[in-house]
């Protein structure tokens, strides 16, 4: 592959180490370094990037604690398989979220949700506020209003990092803020494929999670979440 040289920027050890980290690792993530091949030997990447064996060794460092490398004495260092990568890593979900081809990814992203939202809209229902159902509503109404397809998106991620939190379970809505990255690509998208009478439906499932929290309905709550859920994976698979 094609390495963008980083040297000569002026910029501090520190962000030649994270321009290193994101070219390798999307590298690695994109598939241009199979599992258990071989990355190149810390000089060489040296002078591909114009940086110094420091940056090189700290860029490593990083890669290694994401799980996409292991590096050996006297062996070198080799991309590890991709079920051995910390998918919760915010720069791994990033790189994956930006594949060309996303299917693999966005299939294991809606297994996932579909494991943990639900559970924490229904969590949601037995313990929120008026105030907190208020603020629930409000985020529909800008799904609603939304002055284009950024803004939809922005408030799809807000409307279900709020759910989490009101789950006020502290791992759900740590999951939240791990995955939104990938979320808001994933709603991006989704909001530049569907057409008026598909946004009205996808702004009333919405509001269907608020009245079945609204009313106490954890059930409800649940059956809702895993709609919406759904009707975007159908959207984003076509299944």
């Amino acid at each position: 592959m094609t390495f963008v040289a980083t040297g000569g920027l002026g910029s501090q050890t520190g962000n030649h180490t994270d321009q290193v980290v994101e070219q390798i690792g999307r590298a690695i993530v994109a598939g241009e370094y199979p599992p258990e091949t071989m990355i190149p030997l810390d000089p060489d990447i040296s002078e591909m990037f114009a940086v110094s064996r420091t940056v090189v060794r700290e860029a490593k460092k990083t890669l290694i604690a994401k799980g996409l490398i292991q590096s050996k004495a006297k062996v070198g260092t080799h991309v590890r398989p991709a079920s051995e990568w910390n998918m919760f890593d915010p720069d791994v979900l990033r790189w994956h979220a930006a594949l060309k081809n996303q299917r693999p990814f966005l299939e294991e992203l809606f297994e996932i949700r579909l494991i943990f939202e639900p559970a924490a809209a229904s969590q949601a229902a037995r313990r929120v506020s008026d105030a907190e159902c208020a603020a629930l509503s409000k985020l529909c109404d800008n799904l609603a209003t939304g002055k284009d397809r950024a803004a939809v998106a922005v408030a799809d991620l807000e409307f279900h990092k709020l759910i989490l939190k009101l789950s006020g379970n502290r791992f759900l809505q740590s999951l939240g803020d791990l995955v939104q990255a990938a979320l808001y690509s994933l709603f991006i998208a989704e909001a530049n494929e569907r057409n008026d009478q598909e946004t009205y439906d996808f702004v009333e499932r919405h509001r269907a999670i608020v009245t079945a929290i609204k009313a106490g309905d954890a059930k409800g709550a649940y059956d809702a979440m895993e709609a919406v859920i759904l009707a975007g994976r159908k959207i984003e698979l076509n299944v």
